[in-house]
């Protein structure tokens, strides 16, 4: 299994902008497609996006679309999340997650992962 160490997280103001990295061993990271999910303080860990094996498909939950992109480079065996325009609802542990290739980037379900990094705290104040 693929083992994955998120960094990156912060406090920073609304309107900042800040980069997750989701750094990957022990297995061959071009054959994970690799999401990130969030849990604010008393909800629930929710989809934020997903990147393909091949990383020609992504996809982000709507609350993110237009301020958030999510990235790969193979060389560092590294998944980036930019987080841009960020507001106070942005304000969360955000884990990265891995799986085998071979389904889509549409299907977001936290029990199609079976690889979970720690988490890294982001925190955005008003």
């Amino acid at each position: 299994q693929v083992q994955l160490v998120e960094s990156g997280g912060a406090l920073v103001q609304t309107g900042d902008s800040l980069r997750l990295s989701c750094a990957a061993s022990g297995r061959t990271f071009s054959d994970y497609t690799v999401a990130w999910f969030r849990q604010a303080p008393g909800k629930e860990r929710v989809f934020v996006a997903t990147i393909s094996w091949n990383g020609i498909s992504t996809n982000y939950a709507d609350s993110v679309k237009g301020r958030f992109t999510i990235s790969r480079d193979y060389a560092k065996n590294t998944v980036f999340l930019q987080m841009n325009s960020l507001k106070p609802d942005d304000t969360a542990v955000y884990y990265c997650a891995a799986r085998r290739a071979g389904i889509s980037v549409l299907i977001t379900s936290q029990a199609s992962f079976n690889g979970w990094g720690q988490g890294t705290q982001v925190t955005v104040s008003s």
